[in-house]
């Protein structure tokens, strides 16, 4: 099947084809990109307008036509009432609300950079995110705008457009905000014209590192749109190999929506990627198993994306509760990697082919794509490298690893952000030339199948979420009574992995005050979940690092211990 896949590539980008992709200048250097892909996103949007419905939250539905006169709406504002000019950062707070994606469409189409905040963040991130990125307006809900309130400093010219909120609106904020729908009523529906081009900066969603704050990856119209017409590319590849059935012309493809906006996951192959597919996108307020299965029955949704977890958790509400889900035919996942037996559950129990991939914020979301009995026969696997993208495995030497060998996964490409936000000291950690050092360990088999095997990044993926061990261990040093603290991740069957921390102090410490602690300091994912406490200091190597590894391998034994 693999061969297959690849005789589909070529047929489908070469010269005269639908992906045709000739070499394009980005960033200095040169690289593959679609010959006729839309320009920038505005143009995306612009091109794909229509009576059709494309997304719905409760009872509100939106179409294609809609979005984009709301969009219009919030454009003028923001160039008119705000002097949003290209290049200035709006930051997007909220939910996974109807004006989230109407924010983001509206800023990358007047040449803002649309700033996507984690909506999970608490004040002290939200702080550091806004003071990093100095957006001249931000967009939020209720709940973000509550916690904004409680940051200590906010930039000094920075308004805020409020959605969805209470009257009460905190004093501090009162005096820089107003409603979203006054900002809309008071603009016109006509989209201004900015004069803006495929390089230049589109987006900046935030990723966290191994040791400190997060990092703004800033990327291009170009690397979104690249990403997107990959995973185009990966879908009629497969039709014609035989991996997913050609879709029904006549049916309008349906998305449940599992992840959030703010992740590439949400905002590129959810949101972005239904523009050119027409595809309807239903959006749930928060994760409930039950009512994403009534959703799936009652609008015939045909494609569900969201982390292992809640596919897992899909399939098993399928089994138990005898909803009719038969018209799903894709159930797409990324971040954490599935454990090889919950694929063979998504296909028994959803009658579906799974699929997944690799990639990161950096890369714009893709990387690797993998699916149905490609997937099925390698579920170890993350699959077979995107088109507009080149990788490599080098040793720690940097020369490249013969087939088989394990070493760090590297990747350039035309999806590959140019770098982060200020960050030149990030800059030159990550990037050697044009290559992405990822922090991942892998390796390439015969057939060019990429297996993802450890991690050189001092990271915990938890259900997609890529969390700093370095940022949670800070934490915890802050909490009186903890002299030193070690935080790594433990296999979890639902997350992928889940947070393990191990610390030392003269007196035993009191977890439930500790969890209330660190609600102050952290998101809730970031906190650990298993936490155990050494009277005696922590192991450390000759050179004074604490044992991370054998900490964690430690923790993991007790695990086992506990489930025997």
């Amino acid at each position: 099947m693999a061969s297959n896949i690849q005789a589909q590539f070529d047929i489908l980008t070469s010269p005269g084809g639908p992906y045709e992709m000739v070499e394009v200048e980005m960033f200095g250097h040169s690289c593959r990109a679609f010959k006729n892909a839309p320009e920038t996103l505005r143009d995306l949007y612009a091109e794909t307008v229509s009576d059709a419905e494309f997304f719905i939250f409760e009872d509100e539905r939106l179409t294609f036509q809609q979005s984009w006169d709301e969009a219009s709406r919030l454009g003028h504002a923001l160039v008119n009432q705000y002097g949003v000019s290209k290049g200035d950062r709006v930051a997007i707070s909220m939910r996974n609300y109807p004006e989230w994606i109407i924010a983001f469409m509206a800023v990358t189409s007047v040449g803002g950079i649309a700033c996507a905040l984690n909506a999970l963040w608490q004040s002290d991130e939200i702080a550091f995110a806004l003071n990093d990125s100095t957006p001249r307006v931000l967009i939020a809900d209720d709940e973000r705008l509550k916690r904004t309130a409680g940051c200590e400093n906010l930039p000094a010219d920075m308004q805020i457009v409020a959605v969805r909120c209470a009257p009460d609106l905190a004093p501090a904020l009162a005096g820089r905000t107003k409603s979203w729908e006054d900002v809309l009523a008071a603009s016109e529906t006509t989209m201004p014209d900015v004069d803006f081009g495929p390089n230049d900066e589109a987006t900046m969603l935030y990723t966290s590192g191994s040791t400190g704050n997060p990092k703004g990856a800033v990327s291009s119209h170009r690397n979104v749109i690249s990403a997107l017409l990959s995973w185009e590319l990966d879908t009629f590849a497969a039709i014609g190999s035989g991996l997913f059935d050609t879709p029904d012309e006549n049916q309008q493809p349906v998305v449940l929506l599992g992840v959030p906006l703010f992740h590439v996951a949400g905002s590129h192959a959810v949101f972005l990627a239904s523009f050119r597919a027409q595809r309807r996108v239903i959006s749930m307020y928060k994760w409930d198993v039950a009512e994403a299965a009534r959703l799936i029955e009652a609008e015939r949704v045909t494609q569900f994306v969201a982390p292992a977890a809640m596919t897992g958790d899909l399939a098993s509400h399928a089994r138990e509760s005898g909803r009719d889900l038969s018209s799903l035919t894709l159930v797409g996942g990324g971040g954490a990697a599935r454990a090889p037996e919950q694929v063979r559950r998504i296909k028994a129990n959803l009658s579906t082919r799974p699929n997944t991939g690799w990639g990161m914020t950096e890369t714009n979301a893709i990387g690797t794509n993998i699916a149905g009995d490609d997937y099925l026969e390698r579920p170890e696997s993350s699959g077979r490298c995107s088109g507009v993208l080149d990788m490599r495995v080098v040793d720690e030497q940097g020369q490249p690893c013969a087939t088989g060998e394990r070493g760090e996964l590297q990747v350039r490409g035309a999806s590959v952000i140019r770098g982060y936000w200020n960050r030149p000291d990030a800059n030159a950690e990550t990037f050697d030339g044009p290559w992405l050092r990822t922090g991942d360990v892998a390796y390439f088999d015969a057939e060019g199948f990429v297996y993802i095997v450890d991690r050189i990044k001092d990271l915990v993926i938890r259900g997609g979420e890529n969390i700093g061990c370095g940022s949670v261990e800070a934490a915890l040093l802050e909490f009186p009574g903890i002299n030193e603290a070690s935080v790594y991740g433990v296999p979890d069957e639902r997350l992928g992995e889940e947070i393990g921390a191990t610390i030392h102090g003269p007196v035993a410490i009191d977890l439930t005050a500790l969890d209330e602690f660190l609600a102050s300091k952290l998101a809730r994912f970031e906190i650990p979940r298993y936490v155990y406490f050494e009277t005696a200091p922590l192991p450390r190597t000759a050179s004074g690092k604490i044992l991370k590894r054998q900490l964690r391998e430690d923790a993991i034994s007790r695990l086992r211990t506990a489930d025997a």
